[in-house]
């Protein structure tokens, strides 16, 4: 372990100097592994390293830089800006010319600026340094493509279980960790502890310094201590990252695939780590049209009304409003009808431009318009018996024939198809056609 001074956190005095201490991450780090490899043969190549907070993407930035023999020079995107990029790259210049590598780690990369990632690139180019950039976001979305084109990515993952007890039975054990503090644990509190700490190694070792400190003279932490440790340690939810549209995307595919188990889950993850209902209320009242429609209209009804609800209620009380509307969605009957038709619509209004209204729909309130032609042979529906106008046309003649709006056999919009079905009979049987050849200007 690195040597740091006895107050200093514990995340930092158990930070391993070597991979045979680093826990977690064997998907890239076991034997035969591309990266374990590269490290093990001392050759270092420009790499991203995404992961959630606390999976050690510092630290195995740290243990690469030490196994291959190469200068380390770490900046902060949060923290850093010209200045500091620009005295980075002057200092790998100069140990270049020294002949020793140098490895530039930029913590939190997708914080920089297309142009400041673009500073880097000459110099990952000109082998000047080894380019390693850390992120808890999407690269994809947050990165250059000019800069992911020279780094290899390398996805870490939250921390098992199992990884996190061992963390803890290092953390208790080793003599810069709590041996000298003899703090004793149940197993069954450090079960808890690995289960709050939800994947994150940083809020793991947090959570046990708290634990040293709430422990009594003999290092035991009761039950009341233990819930002050675990109170408010929510799940890790990023309300700006990929596990806020991975979870609410989760929740949308469950709802459209009649799972109400996984959709009851994905909404209680969600606001388990804080998301806002609100916004999970707006988009419930989305996933009601877009996946349901007209083969069951009182789904929308019923999620607008638990909007209203949350926003009466707030929170807890109107969760429970929530979780119905979801329930109620997810066992409902399901149609893209509706979304496929507004889709369709709106790429004829595109592609067809600015048609003319055909006249006899038009409106004419004056002397003159009427003149023109407008409203001329218009029919009032409701003077025919059904209040339908067999044979009369409603769109543009350049649309007519187009079909926006094809119901499912599913739900409500069974009858609404077998209805449509027997108008366009009546409309086909029809002696009174409006014909192609009549203006429509």
């Amino acid at each position: 372990m690195i040597d740091e001074p006895s107050f200093a956190p514990l995340a930092a005095r158990l930070r391993p100097q070597s991979l045979a201490d680093y826990i977690g991450q064997t998907h890239v780090l076991a034997r035969g592994r591309p990266l374990r490899e590269a490290i093990e043969h001392g050759q270092l190549h420009s790499m991203i390293l995404w992961g959630p907070p606390g999976v050690g993407k510092t630290t195995l930035a740290r243990l690469m830089c030490n196994a291959c023999d190469a200068r380390l020079i770490a900046i902060s995107a949060v923290l850093s800006g010209v200045k500091e990029i620009r005295a980075a790259i002057d200092e790998a210049q100069f140990y270049k010319q020294q002949g020793q590598r140098t490895v530039l780690f930029v913590d939190e990369v997708h914080r920089f600026n297309k142009s400041q990632q673009d500073a880097f690139l000459p110099h990952v180019e000109d082998g000047t340094l080894i380019f390693i950039g850390a992120t808890t976001e999407n690269p994809s979305f947050e990165l250059n493509k000019a800069l992911l084109s020279r780094a290899r990515v390398y996805v870490l993952k939250s921390l098992s279980h199992d990884d996190l007890l061992q963390l803890i039975e290092q953390a208790l054990s080793h003599r810069d960790g709590l041996a000298s503090r003899t703090l004793a644990l149940t197993a069954e509190q450090k079960h808890a502890i690995a289960h709050a700490a939800d994947g994150d190694a940083r809020r793991t070792l947090n959570l046990l310094d708290i634990a040293a400190d709430l422990a009594d003279n003999h290092g035991l932490l009761d039950a009341h201590g233990l819930n002050d440790l675990l109170q408010g340690s929510a799940r890790r939810f990023d309300k700006h990252g990929d596990d806020f549209y991975d979870q609410i995307s989760a929740l949308h595919k469950s709802v459209r695939g009649s799972d109400p188990q996984g959709a009851l889950y994905w909404l209680a993850r969600m606001i388990d780590g804080g998301c806002d209902p609100l916004y999970i209320a707006r988009r419930v009242v989305r996933m009601a049209s877009e996946d349901i429609g007209l083969a069951d209209p009182r789904a929308q009804t019923l999620a607008l009304e638990a909007w209203q609800a949350l926003e009466r209620l707030g929170q807890p009380e109107g969760e429970l409003a929530l979780a119905q509307a979801v329930t109620y969605l997810a066992i409902a009957a399901k149609s893209n009808a509706l979304y496929n038709a507004w889709r369709t619509a709106k790429a004829a209004v595109i592609n067809h431009g600015s048609l003319p209204v055909p006249k006899h729909l038009r409106n004419a309130p004056t002397a003159l318009m009427k003149q023109q032609g407008h409203g001329l042979d218009y029919h009032y529906a409701h003077d025919f018996p059904d209040a339908f106008v067999a044979g009369e046309r409603y769109v543009p003649e350049a649309l007519q024939g187009q079909i926006f709006y094809r119901p499912v056999n599913r739900g409500l919009e069974q009858k609404i198809q077998a209805k449509l079905t027997r108008l366009s009979e009546l409309n086909a049987a029809s002696e009174w056609t409006r014909g192609k050849d009549d203006p429509i200007d």
